[in-house]
């Protein structure tokens, strides 16, 4: 049934930009939820490249200081507003929130709900609401990969990148993956071939691996090094950026070298040579046309969480640190020392 009753939560807020210790916490009244609405209980969110942006006020177009964080959540329906259905209470969803996940408790539109099946982890579902979706449409939808090709993943260590190999791999595709050397292992054991990215030499390792060129390259870093990107693909082959992780710790517009990145892609893309450049945004077409958006989503979602249930998918799970200490999670997340991401969940 409805709820006109407001829940107490707990959440972490971003005053400013400041160090992670800078984070506050605060306890406050949560409002009934409103038509189309939800409460949703958080059981597991996590710490993303956006997050980490945000709190430097670099994120392409984060809100105004203060506000919580948080980019995706999975948590259980505990009331639900006016025009809601009400067996949606007990069940876990997953939704994709930009901000406000960084709370015990949030309101969500019931429209934005993913189901999460029962017998899956909700750190590991954490793991893969993002992650996975960003990696399955990259793969799947926009470069559209077969089977038998041959593909580079930029920091196949991380969060999206782990899972990009895995689902790669599991779709009978060869993967080169660069890391740290501390993670070549992990590298190893998700299927892919590992090349040091701190080797001034990387892209010539590249090359000797794959002479005939690749298929895709999927590059978060930008910078310089997405011309070299570019120069790794065969005829026919897609690049595909998806950030700017090269200018992170640069000073100035936070939106420059996201418009210079989208400039240069543009550029390759009008030579006739048969090749693709194109920047992945995870928002593209939500203001368009918002069901078919969700539904998307939801699809795409539903079949990485079906790879995870069945074993294929193994989410990375750097560490599970509770909601309190969501400074040390940031921190951990910035170490570059983990590998796959850094969970946030409740107090114990």
């Amino acid at each position: 049934m409805n709820s006109t009753v407001t829940t107490a939560v707990t959440e972490i807020v971003l005053p400013a930009a400041v160090e992670p210790e800078g984070l506050e916490l605060r306890t406050r009244e949560l409002p009934a939820p409103s038509k189309g609405q939800v409460v949703l209980r958080m059981d597991a969110t996590g710490v993303s490249f956006a997050e980490q942006q945000m709190r430097r006020g670099k994120y392409y177009d984060q809100p105004p200081f203060p506000f919580v964080p948080g980019y995706d959540v999975v948590g259980t329906v505990t009331a639900v507003g006016p025009e809601v259905d009400a067996t949606l209470v007990g069940h876990r969803f997953a939704a994709v929130t930009k901000t406000g996940a960084w709370a015990s408790h949030l309101l969500v539109d019931a429209a934005d709900l993913m189901a999460v099946p029962d017998g899956v982890d909700a750190a590991a579902a954490e793991t893969v609401v993002v992650n996975g979706i960003t990696a399955w449409q990259m793969l799947h939808r926009i470069a559209k990969v077969r089977t038998g090709g041959t593909i580079v993943v930029l920091g196949a260590n991380g969060g999206v990148g782990s899972t990009l190999v895995q689902l790669a791999r599991h779709a009978g595709i060869t993967v080169i993956g660069t890391a740290s050397v501390r993670h070549h292992a992990t590298v190893r054991t998700l299927g892919a071939t590992p090349v040091d990215y701190r080797d001034p030499g990387m892209y010539s390792r590249i090359r000797e691996l794959a002479p005939d060129g690749v298929d895709a390259v999927f590059d978060h870093v930008g910078g310089a090094g997405v011309e070299q990107s570019w120069q790794l693909l065969r005829r026919g082959g897609a690049l595909v950026s998806y950030g700017t992780a090269a200018t992170k710790d640069e000073e100035g517009n936070s939106q420059l070298p996201v418009l210079k990145l989208f400039a240069r892609l543009a550029a390759w893309n009008s030579l006739p040579n048969g090749k693709s450049a194109q920047f992945y945004n995870f928002w593209a077409g939500k203001r368009r046309c918002r069901a078919s958006w969700q539904q998307r989503m939801g699809e795409d979602l539903t079949q990485v969480l079906r790879l995870v249930a069945d074993g294929h998918l193994t989410p990375q799970i750097a560490a599970r640190i509770p909601l309190s200490d969501a400074s040390s999670a940031l921190s951990l997340a910035e170490s570059r020392t983990v590998a796959g991401k850094v969970v946030i969940v409740p107090e114990a």
